[in-house]
């Protein structure tokens, strides 16, 4: 429960110099990331930094991986921002409160599922719906920054589409000054990223401009800037909670919940394949993003998550364990006591400046590539997804992707596939006769494999191909040989299903065996009485022995009892 304790056991300095210099690196970026961060989130630029704080330390106290540096995030950002501002105007009172509430609910319900060993739950998001979700997040994130970027108001609007061509029609209100100061810290710090990635750019580039606009007064010629930032650190609130919000968050905070985890859970899992020093547990992972954001919301914590870009550059910067984070967490605790003076002068168009070179790399066009020529209803799904998010909102452009991979999903797995198999010459291999037309085809033996579980949803499928198979042969077979090897489980419709095929076969005159058949599948036929119905003398290990039996009359009587053996109920649910 307190991974940190096996981290501190045999903690030398060496280590503790690796994982400051990590810890330093991670912090300049992240202190203007946070503040980025928490204005595309809808509150004040302070509520980022505060998230550095608690969650951060939490988050070392009992995450699993060792170099995930968790914090304010661009589409975590995105997600609250969509959902809290169909409740509050954002950058209000109320609207920071319901985001802190947020926050809390998030981390409770992923404490929840940690308790409850629900990690697997998140397993039902596929990687194409995540991929379309997160590319055209990221588009709705750059449109949500032309204000910021192009320095003239945009209304708010319901729809990327509309705040997109609002700005387009608008162009010649640009503010130059900010247009400029925009563009040229973008392209500066790509170039810093390309001399070298671990140089903090994006720092350097905040403290530059921050500088020019002071003693050139650009806040008077237009540009914007964050002002007032409260000095010192978080004060303990308790936020403001009741039953009708709560109701109307839950959209908002199941998708931050698994869209926050599996971003968290794919970066830590990549640095533990990479580093091999560590074990990430995902149980624990959920815990510990949970607690963090519960605590976190009593100290004025917007919602964290893992971030892909400060971890990637907390692991190249040498960090070696989780205490690399307290350190970041340190930098940001000196920057609230001693330098939120000197935040007043940051201008808005480097942090849309900011958010924009992080978001960019989002935009993932080779998965896209990748898919059409791999899978294409997978393609259909990232597309359909990335599309539906584009014009109907996150959360409905993530409901209407997970909804399409299970439509895709329910149908294939409804229309499996099934061969019929024959016998390669001089081998005792029996292979599907689609990819072997030369193979030796038995006139008395019909053999086909099912390749799937045998459930409710492709019973009838799988009946009629039996009777399609069987009507398809001339003269009719003696025998029906169903090799099981790959038919992992059969629930109630699929018995029902098999005593019917069964009926049939013995009307028809062809004698019914069964080959290969798994534990499982074993142990649930004998409870069914479908064994002892059929005959323990029509079940066999493997094909070989079937068409020996069909063809010799071998007496197998002790394959019969191992194709047959079976075991107890393995859970109260079977």
């Amino acid at each position: 429960m307190v991974p940190v304790l096996q981290v501190l056991k045999g903690y030398t300095s060496l280590t503790l110099r690796s994982d400051a210099i990590a810890g330093v690196t991670v912090g300049v970026v992240l202190i203007p990331q946070a503040m980025a961060y928490a204005l595309l989130m809808g509150t004040p630029a302070i509520y980022g930094l505060y998230a550095c704080l608690i969650p951060l330390i939490l988050y070392t106290v009992f995450g699993t991986s060792r170099q995930l540096s968790i914090g304010p995030v661009a589409v975590t950002a995105i997600l609250v921002m969509s959902g809290v501002s169909q409740l509050a105007t954002p950058f209000t009172e109320e609207f920071t409160s319901l985001v802190l509430f947020s926050g809390l609910l998030i981390g409770l319900l992923q404490i929840v599922m940690s308790v409850l060993r629900m990690g697997f739950l998140v397993n039902l998001i596929s990687q194409p719906v995540i991929s379309g979700f997160i590319s055209a997040a990221a588009i709705i994130i750059i449109v949500s920054q032309f204000e910021e970027a192009l320095g003239f108001k945009i209304p708010d609007y319901n729809h990327t589409y509309q705040t997109f061509w609002y700005a387009v029609t608008h162009i010649t209100e640009i503010h130059w000054v900010t247009f400029v100061m925009c563009s040229l810290s973008i392209i500066t710090m790509i170039l810093f990223k390309k001399w070298k990635r671990s140089f903090p750019g994006a720092l350097f580039i905040l403290v530059i401009t921050t500088l020019i606009t002071y003693f050139f007064g650009l806040d008077n010629q237009g540009v914007a800037v964050i002002k007032e930032v409260p000095k010192g650190l978080p004060s303990f609130i308790v936020p403001e909670m009741n039953y009708n919000t709560m109701i109307a968050l839950i959209p908002s905070v199941l998708t931050v919940t698994f869209i926050g985890y599996v971003g968290s859970i794919g970066i830590a899992k990549s640095l533990e394949m990479k580093n091999r020093d560590h074990i990430v547990r995902p149980n624990q992972e959920l815990f510990a993003l949970g607690i963090a954001k519960v605590v976190g919301a009593f100290f004025q914590a917007i919602p964290t998550s893992g971030s892909y870009s400060r971890s990637a550059i907390n692991d190249d910067a040498g960090g070696k364990t989780s205490m690399s984070t307290v350190i970041a967490a340190i930098m940001v605790v000196v920057s609230l006591l001693f330098f939120t003076s000197l935040f007043y002068y940051v201008p808005k168009a480097v942090l849309a400046a900011i958010i924009l070179i992080s978001v960019f790399g989002l935009i993932n066009i080779s998965e896209a590539k990748y898919l059409l020529t791999l899978r294409r209803r997978d393609f259909i799904v990232m597309i359909i997804t990335f599309v539906g998010t584009l014009i109907l909102g996150v959360e409905n452009g993530i409901f209407i992707g997970v909804i399409l991979s299970f439509i895709f999903l329910q149908y294939y797995s409804s229309r499996p596939h099934i061969a019929e198999l024959v016998n390669i010459p001089e081998t005792d291999y029996y292979r599907n006769i689609n990819r072997f037309p030369d193979a030796i085809k038995s006139e008395k033996n019909l053999i086909i494999r099912f390749d799937d579980q045998l459930y409710f949803g492709n019973t009838s499928y799988f009946k009629d191909s039996v009777i399609h198979f069987i009507s398809q042969r001339v003269p009719k077979p003696e025998f029906f040989i169903l090799d099981a090897t790959n038919m992992h489980d059969i629930d109630s419709t699929g018995i029902h299903v098999l005593e019917d095929i069964h009926k049939y076969l013995n009307d028809s005159k062809i004698q019914f065996i069964i080959t290969g058949a798994i534990g499982p599948v074993r142990d649930f036929l004998k409870r069914s009485g479908f064994t002892d119905t059929l005959g323990t003398q029509h079940y066999f290990l493997n094909i070989s022995d079937a068409v020996a039996f069909t063809e010799h009359k071998t007496n197998y009587k002790k394959q019969f009892e191992a194709a047959t053996q079976f075991n107890k109920r393995r859970s109260f649910l079977d």
